[in-house]
């Protein structure tokens, strides 16, 4: 089969979206069929006008015989092409539908509505990473039930965390720094148990300038900068190393489509402290770790409390969730399930 991954550019950004989607072309070559990536340009998801022009000149060199798969941050710019999208029976990568991404301004998310809600029905499947999304697609944006498939994130098979071995407790979190990862909840949060042995590693990469150095300059308002590491963008070598060497991952997250980190985390065999923003909290069994409401610091810093002092609790929940991440989807399937939701399209 000849596919085509139609994506805003650079296709190497590090996050879970993009991850996802290099594991799947990854796969789909590896079962021996032929995919080009194509980079959109432009501002993405709320497309300007050269997004709207990269969108439609990588529309035109697809050839006929090219299916075409566009990720859902993307898809936006189509809309003047919905039409051109429906005939080419083109299917959406819906990692979570952009409108509801926390923190965008309530102009800007009505418009994403509108033109995912003009996108959506239109497209030949949709295929959600997973099943919380796909849930909110029909009664929010008028997609038929029976045209969403799900196709969960992989993993791959890691060796078990062995832990800081003390002393206190080494605390990760994995995610890109932006507001809607809630890396100032969880400071938040830990700067109220400073009569505790912790120390936290932040590995993300700058995606917003402004909040990283808000994030920085509250460490510091807080007196906690001594224990927070931000260690920035890591290549894959050293964020095993930095898995290897965690008691417990934390992710105060606003909104996940699916939760990778926390699913690596699971792989490993480490326990979690995570916020129940999105599907994140479908991943996570809560015999695994704790779980509080997005936002909320009180009940964050309370649910690890007892995680960070008590060592006998903390390996109890590393067996659970070493037990929860053995039984995780693994990647080299997961190429073989998009095809399966795509020949349900008619692909």
């Amino acid at each position: 089969m000849k596919l085509a991954l139609l994506v805003p550019g650079p296709f190497s950004i590090v996050s879970g979206g993009y991850g996802y989607d290099r594991r799947l072309v990854e796969g789909f070559r590896a079962a021996g069929h032929e995919i080009e990536v194509v980079e959109l340009e432009g501002r993405h998801p709320l497309p300007d006008a050269a997004a709207e022009a990269s969108a439609r000149a990588a529309l035109a060199g697809i050839p006929d015989d090219t299916r075409i798969i566009i990720d859902g941050l993307g898809l936006p710019a189509f809309a003047p092409m919905v039409e051109e999208l429906e005939r080419r029976r083109a299917i959406g990568l819906i990692h979570h539908p952009t409108a509801i991404e926390p923190g965008v301004p309530e102009e800007d998310r009505a418009r994403l509505k509108e033109l995912e809600k003009l996108l959506f029905p239109r497209m030949a499947r949709l295929v959600a990473t997973s099943q919380l999304t796909a849930d909110r697609l029909p009664p929010e944006f008028s997609v038929a039930a029976e045209r969403i498939g799900v196709v969960e994130p992989g993993t791959d098979p890691a060796p078990r965390s062995k832990g800081s071995g003390g002393p206190g407790c080494a605390i990760l979190a994995v995610g890109v720094l932006a507001p809607r990862k809630g890396h100032d909840v969880l400071l938040r949060a830990l700067a109220r148990l400073t009569d505790l042995e912790w120390s936290l590693t932040i590995a993300g990469a700058p995606r917003d300038p402004v909040h990283a150095k808000t994030l920085a300059a509250l460490a510091e308002e807080l007196n906690i900068v001594n224990r927070v590491t931000f260690a920035g963008e890591v290549p894959q070598e050293e964020l095993e190393q930095l898995y290897a060497r965690t008691d417990l991952f934390a992710l105060a997250t606003y909104w996940e489509g699916y939760g990778m980190a926390a699913a690596e985390a699971l792989a490993r065999g480490l326990p979690v402290a995570i916020t129940a923003g999105g599907a994140i909290a479908d991943v996570v069994p809560k015999t695994a770790g704790v779980i509080a409401a997005p936002g909320d610091v009180t009940s964050l810093s309370r649910a690890m409390r007892r995680p960070i002092f008590d060592t006998g609790l903390r390996a109890e929940m590393a067996e659970e969730a070493w037990k929860a991440g053995q039984a995780l989807p693994r990647w080299p399937d997961r190429a073989t399930a998009f095809l399966a939701e795509m020949e349900k399209a008619g692909a």
